[in-house]
């Protein structure tokens, strides 16, 4: 895979204006969308509800039971295995402004250098297996009907396993090849 070249500043994006309007609890940074320069909005499902109401063509379903499901044995399956394999690599796909606070920020949090959490990598692929199975399968429930999880129309647990499987691909094919 060809080495990514950052166009853009990415974490510090409070710092770019000199003002910092928090879109959620959980970040100090505002995000904002291309068409409405002022509209914050943090968090996945938010941002799919706000993109379903401005944008509702090609519908995409929200919400299931089944797509719970799956993100929920997902995010219990591959998540560990992802978070140990990913955070600390993922600096070296960002601007050499965003690495720096990327490693002060993370490592801060975590209390200890970003390189330590590849010690618990092999352990966290080994519990892997059992669960990616079950959601894997419950994935496929609907196959029959279509390529998405609920068959003819994509959800927003398609996006959710696209963009987590995507996000592994360009921070390290390595471990998405796993």
């Amino acid at each position: 895979m060809a080495a990514l070249t950052p166009e853009f500043t990415l974490y510090d994006l409070a710092s770019t204006q000199g003002t910092s309007r928090p879109p959620s609890p959980r970040s100090p940074s505002p995000h904002t969308t291309p068409q409405h320069p002022t509209t914050f909005i943090m968090d996945s499902p938010a941002i799919a509800a706000f993109i379903e109401t401005t944008h509702p063509a090609p519908e995409a379903v929200l919400t299931s039971d089944l797509g719970a499901q799956i993100e929920e044995k997902a995010r219990k399956a591959v998540g560990p295995a992802f978070y140990v394999s990913l955070v600390p690599r993922e600096w070296r796909i960002l601007s050499p402004r965003s690495r720096e606070y990327f490693h002060r920020m993370r490592e801060a949090a975590l209390g200890h250098p970003l390189e330590h959490l590849l010690a618990r990598e092999d352990v966290a692929w080994d519990a892997f297996g059992d669960g990616a199975r079950a959601a894997g399968a419950l994935m496929r429930t609907h196959k029959e009907k279509g390529p998405f999880v609920l068959g003819e129309k994509p959800s927003f647990t398609d996006f959710v396993v696209a963009g987590a499987l995507q996000n592994a691909r360009v921070v390290e094919v390595g471990v998405w090849e796993r």
